[in-house]
């Protein structure tokens, strides 16, 4: 049966003769359709996240597998995790086939083994409270079908993000996200509107586990990593707009923090030390409304 990501598009049948102004509308007309799609069934993608909380709650992982352009999505919205929430890098991994090196260029065959895909579950050493949720915009890549087979097998709880209808043995998959977004306007070029819905799902995934893990406070990012001089700017902004003290004293209460914005925030509510306040966090599981109640 022929995979609906390598069908033609009817709209895009005169593409190469397109002006640029037609080619983009019809590239935007398409991508406008991605969030309808997506919106059309939020239960499963919310069933998901909800294993991927009570993952971080008993100290498991979560873990995205994938091949080529899914490779690279699944490694980048990893990699944005530590910086943006101060997750320890171990926290959300990226696994791409062929290595490191494929993010940058193409590497031959490595999507088609799916015994490569179980060795990588192997050698990231995956448990039971581990989630992996394997990326393919074809849903046949070998590869990814190799590491949730095997991650299965260890226990770990595991799902599928494709866009096509998945024929293959599916019992080692708990849960797959399936969207029809019908053909690319480049016919087979997955990393048109599949990118940008997956792109878009793995936003939903790690920022809502996040949100859900206290790592932020009403909707600012107390969890930041203050790590250059534009964080630290966003950092005081964000103590001052909650204590409403003006910026020196809000740059003078980071520094007593130690850089720790949630750790301020509450040495300004307590009036407690900075070790005081931190273990106050830890007792709380760093949930600021608790204690700025």
């Amino acid at each position: 049966m022929t995979k609906i990501t390598e069908t033609k598009n009817p709209q895009s049948n005169n593409l190469d003769n397109m002006s640029i102004s037609k080619i983009i509308e019809l590239i935007n007309m398409e991508d406008k359709e991605i969030p309808k799609i997506i919106g059309q069934n939020l239960e499963l993608i919310e069933k998901v996240i909800k294993n991927v909380i009570n993952s971080f709650e008993s100290n498991g992982r979560l873990f995205y597998i994938g091949c080529g352009t899914s490779g690279r999505l699944g490694v980048l919205d990893a990699s944005e995790c530590p910086p943006t929430f101060k997750t320890d890098p171990s926290l959300v991994q990226g696994i791409i086939a062929g290595g490191y090196g494929a993010l940058s260029k193409s590497i031959e065959g490595a999507e088609d083994s799916f015994d490569d895909g179980e060795e990588v579950i192997i050698d990231e050493k995956i448990k039971q409270s581990d989630v992996v949720i394997g990326i393919s915009a074809s849903g046949s890549a070998k590869f990814v079908l190799g590491a949730l087979s095997k991650a299965f097998e260890l226990g770990a709880y595991t799902c599928l993000i494709t866009f096509n209808s998945f024929n293959e043995d599916d019992s080692y998959i708990k849960d797959i996200i399936s969207y029809n977004l019908g053909p690319e306007i480049i016919s087979g070029s997955t990393r048109m509107k599949a990118g940008t819905a997956t792109k878009m799902i793995l936003n939903m995934i790690s920022t809502t586990a996040m949100i859900k893990s206290n790592k932020v406070y009403k909707n600012y990012m107390v969890d930041l990593k203050v790590s250059n001089e534009k964080l630290k700017d966003r950092a005081i902004n964000i103590i001052s707009d909650i204590t409403k003290l003006d910026i020196i004293k809000s740059s003078s209460l980071l520094k007593l923090a130690k850089n720790d914005v949630k750790v301020a925030l509450v040495m300004n509510h307590t009036n407690l030390s900075y070790d005081s306040s931190f273990e106050l966090l830890e007792k709380n599981k760093g949930k600021l409304r608790n204690i700025l109640k």
